[in-house]
């Protein structure tokens, strides 16, 4: 595979699918050879968009195709496990996006089906990609601000202006308000900010959480309260009800790194240590805009050349232990989605176990 470009497949068609295969046809040593709708219609506009030369109107052709090398999950989070796990089945290697499935347990399916079958698999957190956060990690992993005393991070947005709001409110029909489609705020923003704590902190060893809920039972706004046995603290937020400032600070024994924007895909951040004046970091004009996905794609391509069947940038551990987190705010607050009762999730009010950190 070093010498030939790697062959992707993009399985759905909305704005996440546009915005990443935008990124994806630019990269030289990528190529896009075939997309997939449960609609023919869609597969067929998408394709001609994107000069893309094979549209199929269902999912298991595009996993059967074997001219794709790995496959680009993009549906809503209700359908990741049916449609990675149809990929991974095909022998196909896998990029799904996150949150990467419902609960825990759907992703834990996927990681044993994925190291049964040898193949690659990936969450698509673009986060842990991004340059200038791989920067911000490497700082605080080098004692930059000592030792980790606390997190903040926030990511809401005001539902009521999107083009979809009818009346200044979302439609319960939309994936965001629908419980059938993984609705509500934590699953589509609080993973970030989730991700965030653990990506430098690892899983917390204890969830308290507080949400307002809608009448179809999502979360309308998230507040969690992670800790650790470090004696660290997390204070998290996410809202689709009102916009944040997406701001995040890591606060240590020996200083603070402020991210005043966008902490998922960072302009610049602000080093602050005791003592010292302020040295601030920015994102190098070269890596592209600040919202490309560029830099998952490259890293995918990276570790299927190499052989490698996960990303050490976004290893399969961390992303069950995100999920097990995401699981563990979801009871505190009594959020759950169609079928998980009978499916051997906790049931509201039981605690489920988590690792510590």
């Amino acid at each position: 595979m070093a010498e030939q470009k790697v062959r992707w497949g993009i399985l759905a068609t909305g704005g996440i699918a546009a915005a990443f295969t935008a990124d994806l046809v630019d990269l030289p040593d990528a190529e896009v050879v075939a997309v997939a709708s449960r609609r023919q219609e869609s597969a067929d506009v998408f394709a001609e968009r994107f000069g893309i030369p094979r549209a199929y109107g269902d999912w298991t052709s595009l996993a059967e195709d074997g001219d794709i090398d790995v496959v680009y999950v993009a549906t809503p989070h209700s359908a990741h496990r049916e449609a990675a796990g149809l990929c991974l089945e095909a022998g196909r290697h896998v990029l799904c996006e996150k949150a990467f499935t419902l609960n825990a347990r759907e992703a834990a399916e996927l990681v044993a089906l994925a190291k049964a079958r040898r193949s690659f698999l990936m969450e698509a957190m673009w986060m842990y990609c991004n340059p200038l956060v791989r920067r911000l990690k490497a700082l605080v992993d080098d004692g930059a601000i000592g030792e980790v005393r606390h997190v903040q991070a926030d990511f809401g947005l005001a539902g009521h202006l999107l083009p979809e709001a009818r009346n200044g409110t979302l439609p319960p029909s939309h994936r965001l308000r629908d419980p059938a489609q993984g609705g509500g705020a934590l699953l589509d923003l609080g993973v970030y900010p989730v991700s965030f704590a653990q990506l430098l902190l690892g899983e917390p060893s204890d969830v308290t959480a507080r949400a307002t809920l809608s009448a179809e039972g999502v979360d309308l706004q998230t507040g969690a309260l992670l800790s650790w046995d470090t004696g660290a603290l997390a204070s998290l937020h996410c809202s689709i009800v009102g916009g944040t400032a997406t701001a995040a600070s890591v606060t240590g024994s020996a200083g603070r790194i402020d991210v005043p924007g966008g902490f998922f895909f960072p302009e610049r951040f602000v080093l602050h240590r005791d003592g010292r004046d302020p040295e601030e970091f920015t994102a190098d004009p070269a890596d592209g805009p600040r919202n490309t996905l560029r830099h998952e794609a490259a890293e995918v391509m990276r570790a299927l050349r190499a052989g490698e069947t996960e990303s050490p940038l976004v290893p399969l551990e961390g992303t069950l232990a995100v999920m097990r987190t995401l699981d563990a705010i979801r009871d505190r607050v009594g959020v759950r989605y169609p079928g998980e009762e009978s499916t051997g999730e906790e049931t509201a009010g039981e605690a489920p176990e988590l690792t510590p950190a």
